[in-house]
């Protein structure tokens, strides 16, 4: 990435921050997320990252969606206001948190704990990245509820709220019957991230990250031995066993 005079860099352990203007009275708070989130995908996966990235906090949507349209090569793009950051092998894109309140939806700077997890969230998306030889994950097939399910049950973010909310779903049987469906609608955080705390719960941490490696999801269920329809009758149950 080209990088204007606008840009301000910094250089930390393990990446590279870049700011603009008005993000100069937060940095530090930015870079405390980042350091924690980085602790945390250290001590979920007993690992480390591959590589350095670099991390970029846009100053408001229009730079962040300019930056979405040359990396995903889709210039009409115009993101979702819940959207707020992207993590790949070698960036994070995240818009300013400055800008949350008055250029986002969903999300409130101020809430310290769910600001963590959303940065946290991003850096086990990186994490995956450079464990996949898909290193944007365009090349992944059936596996959004994976990918997104991972970061979102490693980053804390698979909470009691939403668990509750996917079981009630199961009860009253309107949970997705396939996993292509899982990513969609307002439970995918939920849907998603509570089926991959069933794959580690019942095969272990190092299955998990041994899955990290796959394309496809024709992949990660032959590495699990398990068939879709098991799979999910598995997780309903383990779902409905929670107190």
């Amino acid at each position: 990435m080209s990088l204007t005079e606008e840009w301000m860099q910094e250089i930390h352990k393990g990446y590279k921050l870049y700011y603009q203007g008005d993000d100069e009275s937060e940095k530090k708070r930015y870079v405390q997320y980042m350091d924690d989130g980085i602790r945390s995908v250290k001590f979920f996966s007993k690992d480390n990252f591959s590589k350095e990235f670099d991390v970029y906090v846009h100053p408001d949507r229009k730079a962040l969606d300019t930056q979405w349209q040359n990396d995903w090569k889709m210039p009409d793009l115009r993101s979702e206001c819940w959207m707020v950051a992207s993590g790949i092998a070698g960036k994070l894109d995240l818009l300013s948190p400055l800008k949350w309140k008055t250029e986002a939806c969903e999300h409130d700077y101020g809430n310290k704990d769910k600001t963590k997890k959303l940065i946290t969230h991003e850096l086990f998306h990186i994490y995956h990245a450079q464990k996949n030889p898909s290193p944007d994950f365009a090349e992944t097939q059936g596996l959004d509820w994976f990918v997104e399910g991972f970061a979102t049950f490693a980053s804390g973010q698979c909470d009691t709220e939403r668990l509750a909310e996917i079981k009630k779903a199961i009860e009253n049987k309107t949970a997705p019957s396939q996993l292509d469906d899982f990513w969609k609608g307002k439970l995918k955080y939920g849907l998603s991230g509570s089926i991959v705390m069933h794959i580690d719960s019942k095969y272990g941490r190092e299955k998990l990250k041994e899955l990290l490696k796959y394309k496809t999801k024709t992949e990660v269920l032959g590495a699990l031995k398990t068939t879709e329809k098991e799979l999910l009758e598995a997780w309903a149950d383990y779902i409905k066993k929670m107190k």
